[in-house]
């Protein structure tokens, strides 16, 4: 396939992907369930019901120069107490999806769910120390875990974090279940 055609079809993919988003929440009644249950909307630049609008209204640009829906933590209130019964949390998932396709995905958030993934595919639980080691190692950044060193202490002080030494890999319990997932997903 030529790169000329590959960029079509992605392209094509991606507006797929939105028209299939702003179909599940074409519905939105805008009342603002989503945000009072939402655990993070403090944090976020616009509130979910907000965001809900700028996707019925196709301001795709506005959504991915925004933080909020990276912030999502996918808790699912959103989805069990939308009245409408709409899929907020998987349009979330589609948006991200969406994020990535087009290259805007936060970079730091990518590198650490992979990271996180990563070890638990190893061991079956996080490691917290190899975790954030190989984060750390994965950002490339000699003076990124500076920032973390006193949120770290006060989590080892407090017994919160363990400071075990990593080990070889080794097969975990959930190995056979992330080769699954990768051989369904190269399916679709």
């Amino acid at each position: 396939m030529s790169e000329e055609t590959r960029e079509l079809s992605e392209g094509h993919a991606e507006e797929d992907l939105m028209a299939a988003i702003r179909e599940n929440i074409k519905a939105c009644m805008q009342c603002g369930t989503c945000t009072g249950s939402c655990g993070s909307a403090y944090a976020m630049d616009f509130t979910p019901r907000q965001m809900w609008r700028m996707v019925q209204l196709g301001m795709v640009d506005e959504i991915f120069n925004s933080r909020t829906f990276s912030l999502c933590s996918s808790c699912y209130y959103c989805t069990l107490r939308c009245p409408r019964g709409l899929p907020l949390t998987e349009s979330i998932h589609g948006l991200k999806q969406l994020a990535v396709a087009k290259g805007v995905a936060e970079k730091k958030g990518a590198r650490f769910y992979q990271t996180f993934l990563d070890t638990v595919r190893r061991y079956g639980r996080v490691r917290e120390m190899e975790l954030m080691a190989r984060y750390f190692i994965a950002m490339k950044s000699p003076v990124l875990p500076l920032s973390f060193t006193p949120l770290g202490m006060k989590l080892m002080m407090k017994g919160k974090v363990s400071p075990e030494m990593p080990q070889f890999f080794r097969p975990g319990k959930l190995d056979g279940i992330f080769r699954k997932v990768k051989e369904l997903e190269a399916r679709s």
